[in-house]
């Protein structure tokens, strides 16, 4: 039986994701904002008969603080997790700054990744086929990252935004290999195509429009599923990879940078000791 964590497990991929797994007879461990989303889960686990092979964890990993009480109880439950997920995102048409003081974006879709990915290193080493699957667009250029404005506050685009953390991820899954040289985990990042999930997020009406014509275009979750799980079954044997849709990417270039990578790591570390110091 293997343990699967999630996060963005309440909605889309991630829901129809946690219940293949539950349907193979797998445990779960799903992240997510709402306790309504997360009880609808927990009912269909129950019935599925999955009741024992399913945890909600309710928790806002915008923040730091979240993250970390997501961490103590999976690690003091969970010997083992054999896969993590990285799905959680929430678009914002409108600039908004946490309680921690980042910006929400900069906060759910990269610092929680950062943060649970090392933060689970250990358990996931534990596995036989260990695997990260980071749901992001990998590849594209350097100069999406603002360098000396993170988290856009000399001028907020959110879709300039969401590009960035997509490259975020890039740079952070090449620094987790980097820093665990000899670690059996696999880290793959994926963009499974566009597809017709819940797109949650805060929109104008300029960004509504476009989400509209997206959930036309998108094609089912079960399609996208089914590229995921492709990676998760068999994951790659190198310890990075990267794919858009079925075609791979090349992690050796310039996006993967590890100079790069180093960089947003440092910059990473501090401003997380900074809010931790608080």
């Amino acid at each position: 039986m293997k343990t699967v964590v999630i996060t963005g497990g309440t909605d889309g991929m991630g829901k129809a994701l946690a219940l293949t797994y539950l349907r193979r007879g797998d445990r779960v461990v799903i992240v997510g904002t709402s306790e309504r989303k997360g009880q609808a889960i927990l009912d269909t686990a129950s019935e599925l008969g999955a009741a024992d092979r399913i945890e909600f964890i309710q928790a806002d990993l915008s923040l730091l603080a979240e993250n970390q009480r997501v961490l103590d109880r999976i690690g003091s439950t969970y010997e083992v997790v054999d896969a993590l997920v990285l799905g959680a995102r929430y678009f914002r048409a409108t600039r908004f700054v946490t309680a921690e003081g980042f910006e929400a974006n900069f906060a759910l879709f990269y610092l929680s990744r950062y943060l649970l990915a090392h933060g689970l290193a250990a358990q996931l080493d534990r596995a036989e086929a260990p695997v990260i699957l980071d749901l992001s667009g990998p590849g594209g250029p350097m100069s999406r990252i603002r360098w000396e404005d993170l988290q856009f506050e000399l001028g907020y685009n959110a879709d300039e935004v969401m590009g960035q953390c997509g490259k975020l991820s890039d740079l952070l899954a090449a620094a987790f290999t980097r820093r665990h040289p000899g670690s059996a985990v696999r880290y793959v990042l994926l963009h499974p195509g566009l597809t017709a999930t819940g797109f949650t997020g805060e929109y104008d009406a300029a960004s509504a429009e476009v989400l509209a014509g997206m959930r036309e275009r998108g094609q089912p979750v079960e399609a996208a599923v089914t590229r995921i799980l492709r990676h998760l079954d068999n994951p790659p044997p190198a310890p990075l990879s990267a794919f858009m849709q079925d075609n791979r990417v090349d992690v050796h270039g310039e996006p993967f940078d590890p100079a790069a990578a180093d960089r947003l790591s440092e910059l990473t570390a501090k401003l997380v000791a900074r809010v931790s110091a608080r």
